[in-house]
């Protein structure tokens, strides 16, 4: 089969890339690199059945560069997803949700392809149900600090649903929960890569609040193998994909201080303004729909992605000069 990737060079979005060509697919991949890596690239340009093209899927359709030949599925995985994007890049945001989603919807239309938009657990906000099942509306502040990325993914499934309804395209909509592993960006603004590199430079790690709010980590390869099932099925309205074992973020420091061997502590500060409290997916429609559930385990997958950002910090510090 072939496929378009958008955010082709973001963390996501590149394992996404390896899995498909590792399972003997083309790719088309697509990212203009606001927060995408070359690095990412570097393990996909080998393959000769991917292709990059570096541009933004927000320009005008006329200014956009054709995919040329046949395209089974569009994967749109191309927007910031970090909380420190989220106010010195609102506006590329709100952009990428809105123009950057119509441009992709448009290629699979052309095309005939299924759509499938990578969505967030951000729709649900600081939520007032627990856990979290795709039928919750939410509970969003429309105006915040995080509404580019929260109310920008919410428009983003209202205008994939219209074009389902309006125009018969074949769409799927996957709901991503807290996601880690390799690749992940060093000063992603995210609590893992956080804890990790302070972890392993000896720096205290900071805890925004005090500890007792939740996430669920799901390993980045469980994930991609979500979407590719997601891609395969017939379900339309939102599937959440994400590990639905709950841990703290203060038990998260614990352990990560454990695995690394960290002589750092913890500093605790204040929370952010609409830092959701609570965040769990029900994943029980992905387990009857897409017959998926995570199977990696948290120590395993902090295990690799710890010894992944080892390496680029190792590599860093012998790149600076004396």
């Amino acid at each position: 089969m072939r496929y378009v990737v958008t955010g082709a060079a973001g963390f996501i979005g590149s394992h996404l890339c390896a899995r498909l060509l590792a399972d003997g697919h083309e790719v088309v991949g697509i990212d203009n690199l606001i927060t995408g890596q070359q690095l990412n690239l570097d393990v996909l340009r080998a393959r000769s059945s991917f292709q990059f093209v570096e541009q933004d899927i927000c320009s005008p359709p006329a200014a956009l560069v054709p995919v040329d030949g046949p395209v089974d599925v569009v994967f749109n995985f191309a927007c910031p997803a970090s909380p420190i994007d989220f106010e010195p890049k609102a506006l590329d945001i709100l952009n990428v949700c809105s123009a950057g989603v119509l441009n992709t919807l448009s290629l699979a239309r052309e095309k005939g392809a299924v759509f499938v938009q990578a969505s967030t657990s951000e729709c649900y906000g600081d939520p007032e149900e627990h856990p979290q099942r795709e039928t919750y509306w939410g509970h969003v502040n429309p105006i915040g600090p995080r509404s580019p990325y929260d109310e920008g993914k919410r428009f983003a499934e209202a205008l994939v649903m219209a074009h389902h309804r309006s125009l018969g395209i074949q769409t799927r909509i996957g709901r991503i929960f807290n996601t880690y592993g390799p690749r992940m960006r060093l000063g992603d603004g995210r609590v893992l890569p956080n804890f990790i590199q302070q972890a392993l430079e000896d720096t205290p790690l900071t805890v925004f609040g005090d500890g007792s709010q939740t996430r669920s980590f799901c390993y980045v390869d469980d994930l991609v193998d979500g979407f590719v099932r997601l891609s395969r099925c017939d379900e339309v309205t939102p599937i959440n994909i994400g590990n639905d074992v709950e841990i703290t973020i203060g038990q998260l420091a614990q352990e990560i201080i454990e695995l690394t061997g960290s002589a750092s502590r913890i500093e605790y500060r204040p929370l952010p303004q609409d830092d959701p409290k609570l965040r769990r997916p029900d994943i029980t429609k992905a387990r009857a729909v897409l017959d998926w559930e995570p199977k990696t385990d948290r120590t395993t997958g902090l295990k690799s992605t710890i010894e992944y950002f080892r390496t680029v910090l190792t590599t860093r510090h012998q790149c600076r000069p004396a």
